[in-house]
């Protein structure tokens, strides 16, 4: 189903028990990714006290399908104010429970210094710039991840390591085993962060998603 607003297509799109909607200037939803609802929305089931929040947000698809059920406050965070708008309408759409803030800009300046999350839901950029050029289908901005494409992944886990609450997680998305292995090290490298990978599931050729624990 298709609608035309503004002149520029916005495409809905099915994503578990939701319905989407986006435009060719964001990334389109993947369906694989509701894999990575279904783990968060688990993992809400024995999280401590307090809301969650998801980085590179894009339309807000992961997290809004995460909180169905819950009522828990969301916090959605997204460098494009398109996306944002998107992630709006489909937040209303939703008919979720859960407060849902949106909120637009640098994700390392969205958050509050004493602001602490139950679950963090991050979904970054991880195409290497090198390959970019191989999915003409998707914004650049929208899956460039630098040069080994976790550039906006390492700023993920600085934020996750200063927000996660006591005894939280965070479902993280790459793209391949390499760059889990890349993460592993980093984490290693960084006990300030005070976060250890727990687990990971990998969907083909389609992504990886790691667990992060508190």
């Amino acid at each position: 189903m298709t609608v035309d607003v503004e002149q520029v297509r916005t495409e809905l799109i099915e994503f578990g028990s939701l319905s989407i909607q986006y435009d060719e200037r964001v990334l389109r939803p993947r369906r694989w990714t509701t894999a990575q609802s279904a783990w968060a929305s688990a993992l809400l089931r024995d999280a401590p006290d307090g809301p969650v929040l998801e980085l590179c947000s894009g339309v807000g698809h992961i997290g809004l399908l995460a909180m169905v059920g819950e009522s828990r406050p969301l916090v959605l965070v997204d460098s494009s104010r398109i996306a944002c708008d998107h992630a709006a309408a489909n937040a209303e759409r939703s008919g979720i429970a859960s407060p849902v803030d949106i909120r637009c800009g640098a994700m390392d300046e969205q958050i509050g210094e004493d602001e602490r999350f139950a679950l963090i839901i991050a979904d970054p950029p991880w195409v290497r710039s090198e390959d970019i050029a191989d999915h003409q289908d998707d914004p650049d901005h929208a899956i460039d991840g630098g040069t080994d494409g976790l550039d906006l992944a390492r700023t993920c886990l600085d934020i996750i390591g200063t927000h996660l609450a006591d005894r939280g997680s965070a479902v993280l998305q790459l793209g391949n085993l390499a760059q889990v292995a890349a993460i592993s090290d980093h984490v290693a490298d960084r006990p300030d962060l005070g976060l250890r990978l727990a687990e990971h599931r990998s969907y083909e050729d389609r992504g990886v998603l790691v667990l992060l624990v508190r």
